[in-house]
């Protein structure tokens, strides 16, 4: 299958079909809700599960063939290149099982909306500014319940332009930076900082500092 020339709408494409997979799991891998479940009946508190989550996605970071093992992502009914849907596909499990620690309805479009916008990693704290949310401080559920359908749509626009924007229009993409992995590595090479960053917008946007 060719690759068509990337496009925000091809990204979101990409985003949906890739969070329907979080949701509901692949072969051989838990759904986020599965992966989250799996810190909370460790115990503490919200913030020491995620951070116990980030500790061991960065831990996991230097384990090859992770995506090797994604089949039911690679072969996507979206013409992007399997790195790029693989990436964003363990990017989004991640953060929804944040999302779900933090207590909110991952299957929410509102909730997933500030997933897709966390994905986007700095660029969060633009596209959610425009909206009157603050990158850092906890969202309140009222607040999610009061997220309209045309506000959904803008912060949807403004995630497919930003990763545009890291992808670039021929997918090309420097995978060894801004791209969070569980489990895996591309390339062999992995930016830890990163990861802490998307994990730390995900924590604090959706479950605050406690």
């Amino acid at each position: 299958m060719k690759t068509e020339k990337i496009s925000p709408s091809l990204i979101m494409k990409t985003l949906d079909f890739a969070y329907e997979k979080a949701l509901n799991g692949v072969a051989g891998l838990d759904s986020a809700q599965e992966m989250a479940d799996n810190y909370i009946a460790k115990g503490g508190t919200k913030v020491e599960m995620v951070n116990s989550l980030i500790r061991w996605q960065n831990t996991k970071a230097c384990t090859s063939g992770f995506l090797t093992g994604l089949p039911g992502i690679i072969v996507m009914p979206v013409t992007i290149p399997a790195n790029i849907a693989s990436v964003l596909y363990v990017q989004v499990r991640m953060i929804a099982a944040i999302a779900y620690i933090g207590g909110h309805d991952i299957k929410d479009d509102k909730v997933k909306s500030l997933v897709y916008a966390c994905v986007a990693g700095n660029g969060a704290k633009d596209i959610l500014k425009d909206i009157g949310i603050v990158v850092g401080q906890k969202i309140a559920t009222t607040t999610v319940r009061n997220i309209s359908a045309k506000t959904i749509t803008a912060i949807n626009q403004k995630v497919g332009f930003r990763l545009l924007t890291k992808f670039g229009e021929k997918g090309a993409v420097n995978l060894g930076k801004a791209i969070p992995l569980i489990g895996g590595i591309i390339g062999g090479s992995f930016d830890l900082i990163a990861t802490n960053t998307i994990g730390n917008i995900a924590r604090n946007t959706f479950i605050g500092q406690e």
